[in-house]
């Protein structure tokens, strides 16, 4: 470097931000390599300072690595960026790739120290940095392939320049940086994005977490919708459910909650696998999302009930009862909102029980289907819904649940409208 530098603590100063884990998901040994998680890998986290003006405690040598910004490979590794991809939960997720050849690992123990600072364009705040430790176990001398590590960060609209570096026990030093850049398509720009332009996050790893409070609009009157979700996997031969499989659906019960125009919420969360009704909330002002994951941690995918196995359309009449139950009684709604991944049943609802319910409202089916190419048939609930001449919206990217819940809950209020002035000419 040119330079030597004494092993001290500087201030750096830093804006506000709020820690913010990664998930530990373990580790595990890939073809020819291991991938370094938790229980090696600590929580990812903001080296934040008191607050606003505050400060982050980094060492010299590491501030002076970056503030040079030239690719060091004292510990030889290869760093990928990942390009800003809009996730369904509306948010922009960036972050990097590394590999490191095993034999640079090999021996006694080891701990390696990533960090990394992320600065938006234009914005006149000190930069975000974040810190991980990867505890490394003893690894044969002999030992073949790469290591793997990854790292995440949430941004909003805008364009980011990343200083990365990371150490190991005996100060060897890999450094690399690079620019990236967050931007909706032009087509996409009526989506509002989670995150405030030219903002830094730490990645988000809590899907049920609670929602902010949102200021409601009354102009178009009470308005109440009922969202029937089916929680299920896109394989519906999975023995679990995955993030990936309610990523989408948190995000269509989200996007629904965030509009200023729907007072009341109904929302059913059920599982045709396990034929039962996992959470119900009835009426409310806003949607309890940490209820709602505390409810489906009891899905039990793997595990069939005898009994109900024994039934050969015990699913189809499970959907059944379902629709006549969600469609019956006194409780109003002024809208009836399906969603799920595809149930192909095996028999759709019969159409003599369709024709026994009063709906009284629109019908719409949010069918999330990650390849509607391979499964481009109407699925069960489909059926169902077009029966009561309702509207089903395909869901396979994020920006189809900001389109489909726009225009779903406009067309719930034109109808409400509808029927408002319907009944004040007597008709």
């Amino acid at each position: 470097m040119g330079k030597s530098y004494t092993r001290r603590w500087v201030e750096v100063g830093f804006c506000y931000g709020r820690v913010g884990p990664m998930r530990n998901l373990g580790h595990w040994m890939l073809a020819g390599g291991w991938f370094f998680t938790a229980g090696i890998m600590d929580a990812q986290q903001f080296m934040a300072g008191s607050g606003p003006g505050g400060t982050v405690r980094i060492f010299n040598t590491d501030m002076a690595v970056m503030e040079m910004r030239e690719v060091r490979k004292d510990l030889p590794c290869t760093v990928t960026p990942a390009k800003a991809n809009l996730g369904f939960d509306l948010k922009f997720h960036s972050g990097y790739e590394v590999t490191v050849p095993m034999r640079e690992l090999a021996g006694a123990e080891n701990l390696l120290t990533i960090i990394f600072r992320v600065s938006a364009e234009g914005k006149n705040e000190e930069p975000l940095y974040f810190t991980q430790r990867v505890r490394v176990p003893v690894i044969e001398e002999d030992a073949k392939g790469e290591a793997y590590l990854q790292g995440v960060f949430d941004v909003g609209e805008g364009k980011y320049h990343i200083d990365w570096l990371m150490r190991d026990r005996s100060e060897r030093v890999c450094s690399y940086y690079w620019d990236t850049e967050a931007q909706l398509l032009v087509r996409d720009k009526p989506i509002t994005v989670d995150i405030p332009p030219q903002t830094v996050r730490a990645a988000e790893t809590e899907q049920f977490r609670e929602e902010p409070p949102v200021e409601r609009n009354t102009a178009d009157g009470d308005l109440g919708v009922k969202v029937l979700v089916n929680f299920a996997p896109q394989n519906s031969r999975s023995a679990t459910l995955q993030p990936a499989d309610t990523s989408a659906l948190v995000s269509i019960l989200r996007t629904i909650s965030r509009d200023p125009r729907i007072q009341r919420f109904t929302v059913v969360a059920f599982n045709l696998q396990e034929q039962r009704v996992v959470y119900r909330q009835q009426e409310a002002g806003k949607i309890d999302f940490p209820k709602l994951g505390e409810a489906l941690e009891t899905l039990k995918l793997g595990t069939v009930d005898v009994k109900k196995l024994a039934q050969k359309r015990g699913e189809t009449e499970f959907l059944t009862d379902l629709i006549r139950t969600e469609t019956g009684g006194e409780t109003h709604t002024d809208a009836l909102i399906f969603a799920g991944p595809k149930a192909m049943l095996e028999e759709n609802v019969p159409t003599e029980a369709l024709k026994e319910v009063d709906l009284g409202a629109p019908v719409f089916y949010l069918n999330y289907n990650l390849n509607p190419q391979h499964m481009p048939w109407r699925d069960s609930i489909g059926h169902a819904v077009k029966y009561f001449k309702g509207q089903e919206f395909t869901i396979s990217r994020p920006r189809d649940v900001w389109f489909a819940v726009s225009e779903i809950v406009s067309r719930v209020v034109k109808s409400k409208q509808g029927r408002q002035i319907r009944v004040a000419s007597g008709n």
